[in-house]
């Protein structure tokens, strides 16, 4: 390596360095926009087909995105304040009071929780649950202007790129030290499984979120609240959607609304987890899988909701698009380095 080569090389460490430092504060957000356009690629060709026109295209995915997942968020942070002005401590007291006279009895196989249960129903307390929920509910106010504001920006770093998206892919492929045959496999695998797993989760949030919304609008609930919630709990494994239909149902039963107490946990238990999870669920997957990717994707769920959890934890709100998108993409190139030393390419 000559005296030139190192210099650039080391010139170029040191304008990194310095770029990532100016750019910190965005770091998240361009890669948040970066995945999403990834994620959404072959929708926006399909745009660019129909219109002749990759601005047309571009803002058309823009106003999708803005759409079908920041409109839902705006709600919730508007409607934030409202809940809390009118935010009735009677209703907590109610519910809790009626749980705790219930005194549930579990089956004699799960009567080892018997005394967890009893110990956790004694715990509940009106003045914690209710400090907890308003600073739940302040705190989204508080960071509502942060979010709005990350928001935007990756409105227009999405847009932008993917406005410019064969460009930058074209620029990318002068950089890669490899085939152009490789390139297409790695970024074809990864575009296609960030596609059915981006598109799979928002289409059945957005699906499991409406069936509970007509429940709740039948019983006079904020319909469109309620379900936006139940949209982004269903995306939690196991307990899921639980989390919003039971506390439901037991204000429902607390206040004497028996018949609607009942319904709703049917409703949600049979119609929702049993029908739409068990069977339609997978048939939302499948079309997406068939009409929207290039290569049959197979993506396990639970390692995506795991990875789910991880992300949020580790990134805060963004994590839930950051975690499925690291981990697949993490799978998908492992996949491929397979493939290529299996067909003896050369890398």
């Amino acid at each position: 390596m000559n005296i030139q080569r190192s210099f650039l090389i080391s010139f170029f460490l040191v304008v990194l360095y310095w770029v990532i430092k100016l750019y910190e504060p965005f770091l998240v957000v361009i890669t948040v926009a970066g995945l999403l356009s990834i994620a959404t690629y072959n929708i926006n060709i399909y745009f660019r087909k129909l219109f002749k026109n990759k601005t047309i295209a571009a803002t058309i995915s823009t106003l999708l995105l803005f759409i079908l997942f920041f409109a839902p968020i705006i709600y919730i942070i508007t409607s934030a304040g409202e809940v809390i002005n009118r935010f009735d401590t009677t209703l907590v007291d109610n519910t809790i009071n009626y749980i705790k006279n219930l005194h549930p009895q579990l089956p004699d196989t799960l009567s080892f929780f018997q005394s967890d249960l009893d110990k956790f129903i004694k715990s509940l307390d009106l003045s914690s649950i209710t400090k907890t929920a308003l600073s739940y509910l302040a705190s989204i106010g508080k960071n509502s202007a942060n979010f709005l504001k990350d928001m935007l920006l990756i409105l227009i770093f999405f847009f932008f790129t993917t406005l410019n998206a064969k460009e930058l892919s074209g620029y990318f492929r002068t950089l890669l030290p490899m085939k152009d045959s490789e390139i297409d496999m790695i970024f074809g695998e990864v575009s296609n499984v960030m596609s059915v797993v981006f598109y799979s989760i928002l289409a059945t949030a957005i699906f499991e979120g409406t069936l509970f919304a007509i429940i709740s609008i039948i019983y006079g609930y904020d319909g469109l609240l309620l379900g936006i919630f139940y949209g982004f709990a269903s995306l939690i494994p196991i307990i899921g959607g639980a989390l919003m239909w039971i506390p439901l149902s037991a204000y429902a039963f607390a206040n004497g609304n028996y018949t609607e107490g009942i319904v709703i946990a049917l409703y949600s238990v049979l119609v929702i987890s049993l029908v739409a999870d068990t069977f339609i669920k997978p048939m939302i997957i499948k079309f997406i899988n068939n009409k929207l990717s290039n290569v049959k994707a197979t993506t396990n769920e639970m390692l995506i909701f795991f990875a789910i959890f991880a992300g949020l934890t580790t990134f805060g709100f963004w994590g839930m698009i950051l975690g499925p998108a690291i981990t697949t993409l993490f799978i998908s190139l492992m996949t491929m380095f397979k493939s290529i030393k299996e067909k003896g390419l050369d890398i």
